[in-house]
């Protein structure tokens, strides 16, 4: 297999580390207790709110599932494939304790969750109203450039069914 330098040190085969690599990470992991002894009071306090938060978003998650599995057939909007925004590869990182794992799949979740929900409500806006805002929007999704200008009354009575049925460059 043919090895790749991808930062300083270390060496990958194929989308994995190398044993060398792997054993250097091994030794950069932090031990739990000095972790622990190196946290503030207030950061291990704020804890259950953070992670509390797991609750609305499994919700959120279940919630808007079902809105695209049964609404985007109906509407002929192409699915928003879950594992191109959710993954869970920094939990596996060997220079990471348990409670860095932890926190890094916990991120990996709602950050991912956020941005899949972000391209299923614009594919839905796209689909019900494809006009953009008068005020800058920051950061924008997927299909908001499709969008027609805002205050295009023309544009909107002659292109806004077709915008909102055009779904072409996305793979189905």
């Amino acid at each position: 297999m043919p090895t790749t330098e991808s930062t300083p040190g270390c060496k990958t085969q194929t989308g994995f580390f190398s044993p060398e690599t792997l054993a250097e990470h091994r030794l950069c992991k932090k031990p739990l207790r000095e972790h622990l002894r190196g946290t503030r009071l207030p950061v291990i306090l704020s804890l259950p709110l953070i992670y509390g938060c797991v609750f609305p978003f499994l919700f959120l998650d279940f919630s808007v599932a079902v809105y695209q599995l049964i609404c985007f057939p109906i509407y002929g909007i192409p699915k928003v494939r879950r594992r191109d925004y959710l993954i869970f590869d920094r939990g596996r990182l060997a220079y990471l304790n348990a409670i860095e794992k932890v926190g890094c799949v916990y991120c990996s979740y709602t950050n991912g969750l956020l941005a899949y929900i972000t391209e299923i409500a614009g594919r839905t806006e796209q689909y019900f109203c494809p006009i953009k805002h008068a005020a800058d929007v920051t950061p924008t999704h997927s299909r908001y450039a499709n969008f027609l200008r805002y205050g295009d009354a023309q544009a909107y009575r002659a292109r806004s069914e077709e915008i909102s049925r055009d779904f072409g460059d996305l793979q189905r």
